[in-house]
């Protein structure tokens, strides 16, 4: 017997060690696709390929994307606006980091600052000249192409988005992303360039010289070294990343570039709309701001921002409340194992940061005024040329906050305005703008898989469509929870550096420009 029952245990380990090795055999066939090696959107195995790559290059972020614009995405796009969404097959090889022109950081500064000079509105001649209450979209734009993209496939489809000044604002110079820019043809378009980037200042402020202070170096280590910005680290002990500092920079520039510098906006006294990259918006949010804007007026004047996207803190939606219903008749044990299976699945699938239900989105469209957060109401926000005199006003709070996110010195300020409330937000509960960039600066997911996320907009709001352009709003007036009235203390760091807080200010001192024609050479 014990014999037979050795046998046995041992006829079960070559058993289960096979199924093992048939497991590993069937995912490592399923993981190939014609030879690359990776199935399309799987990153894991693209980012390993990648680590050569030097940073802040579109071709890491186009290797990653390349493929990643599924059937069932384009399916719910209509066929006319997939010239947008057109990857054009290039050769990654050694040399595919060559573009056609300008080829050196010094012909990157030539060509920016002329381009910047020109400040030349596209489809200017079909659409007419900015107007005085022209919504102007202004979108920040790093490397990733692919959500570039279907950021303008939504914009495509907006009704009204013929009226709208769109104004791309680039932190990096690349050919193909100008080219994508360049080829919209159904509204206004100029682009902007921040010219204190990265990329031209690769190896000096404010990029990283070489004789920095090392990020994690102690103070008495710094001054040893005797590293440029050794007499100025951040709150918590850092020394700058000009990584993180850019973002920074580059929102200040764009608003300052907007709205003082740029000869088309001179006169304008409408609404800038702030979008991402990495934004995809409703077919009906031009419907809504106007909505929003006109409710501000009547009921709340002291409303300053208006915002189309909002945080909430998990995402499914429901095609009507009756699903919703049933589920919640389930008894206790049912309803934990189905949550569990969702639960399961959710994990599987791309993570999503928010939870959408029908009620807020129907014939009657629920707003909200309420004190402005940064980390609720940084999306998809808006103001016009008086709230931008205000925080001008407060500009060497904003330069001197030490944090590197804009949007926390925003809320810095919003605190700290002298005889004066916080902002105050007016914003829709149904989103009309959403986030679909899993993979990026402040997401480090392992699986980036952009198609994944665009689908579940697309059903959203396609479930959604009876309820767009609603006719009616409510507006409900809330003090906003605790957490989010608490006074910010201090800040989040990496922005200690005094060389950053004197950019940021001498950003303000530069006037309006006359356009110049810009003439091929």
């Amino acid at each position: 017997m014990p014999r037979l029952k050795y046998a046995s245990v041992v006829r079960g380990v070559v058993i289960l060690a096979l199924f093992c090795l048939w497991l590993q055999i069937i995912l490592s066939a399923g993981s190939g696709n014609g030879g690359t090696g990776y199935r399309d959107g799987d990153t894991n195995s693209i980012k390993e390929q990648l680590v050569t790559l030097p940073p802040f290059t579109p071709v890491t972020e186009e290797l990653m994307n390349a493929n990643d614009t599924s059937e069932h995405v384009l399916a719910l796009v209509p066929p006319e606006l997939h010239k947008y969404l057109t990857v054009h097959p290039k050769n990654f090889s050694a040399n595919s980091t060559e573009r056609t022109a300008p080829k050196n950081t010094s012909d990157i500064l030539k060509a920016i600052r002329r381009y910047n000079d020109a400040q030349t509105i596209y489809n200017e001649d079909i659409f007419g000249p900015v107007q005085e209450d022209t919504v102007i979209i202004a979108i920040q734009v790093h490397t990733r192409l692919t959500y570039l993209r279907h950021l303008i496939v939504s914009l495509a489809q907006a009704r009204d988005i013929d009226r709208t000044l769109l104004v791309f604002s680039h932190d990096y110079y690349d050919e193909e992303i100008n080219t994508l820019v360049r080829s919209i043809d159904f509204t206004k378009v100029i682009q902007i360039f921040y010219p204190y980037s990265i990329q031209t200042h690769p190896n000096e402020f404010p990029g990283m010289d070489p004789n920095d202070c090392p990020r994690d170096a102690k103070f008495e280590q710094a001054m040893k070294l005797k590293c440029i910005n050794a007499l100025h680290p951040d709150l918590h002990g850092h020394y700058r990343e000009a990584k993180y500092a850019q973002t920074k920079h580059h929102w200040w520039w764009k608003a300052n570039r907007i709205f003082n510098q740029l000869q088309c906006t001179a006169n304008h006294t409408g609404l800038v709309l702030f979008l991402e990259e990495d934004h995809y918006v409703a077919e009906d949010f031009l419907h809504i701001l106007s909505l929003l804007k006109s409710t501000a007026d009547k009921s709340c004047p002291q409303c300053e921002i208006i915002s189309l996207g909002t945080y909430l803190k998990t995402y499914q939606y429901h095609a009507n409340s009756d699903k919703r219903k049933k589920q919640l008749s389930l008894n206790y044990i049912q309803h934990v194992k189905t949550a569990s299976e969702e639960r399961r699945k959710r994990q599987q699938e791309t993570q999503w940061n928010f939870q959408v239900y029908p009620n807020l989105y129907a014939s009657t469209q629920k707003l909200e005024i309420t004190p402005w957060h940064s980390s609720m109401h940084n999306m998809g926000f808006g103001f016009n040329r008086t709230v931008w005199r205000n925080i001008m006003e407060l500009q060497d709070q904003f330069c001197a906050y030490d944090d590197y996110n804009w949007d926390y010195s925003l809320l810095h300020l919003s605190q700290n305005r002298p005889g004066r409330e916080k902002f105050k937000v007016i914003l829709c509960k149904g989103p009309r703008v959403f986030h679909i960039g899993e993979c990026g600066f402040h997401h480090k997911k392992a699986n980036c898989n952009a198609s994944s996320v665009i689908s579940r907009v697309q059903k959203l709001l396609q479930n959604a469509k009876p309820y767009l352009y609603p006719t009616r709003v409510t507006a409900t007036f809330t003090t906003g929870g605790a957490k989010h009235n608490k006074k910010l203390t201090k800040g989040n760091g990496g922005w200690g550096d005094i060389r950053d807080q004197e950019l940021c200010a001498n950003m303000t001192r530069i006037g309006r420009q006359q356009r110049k024609y810009m003439y091929n050479t």
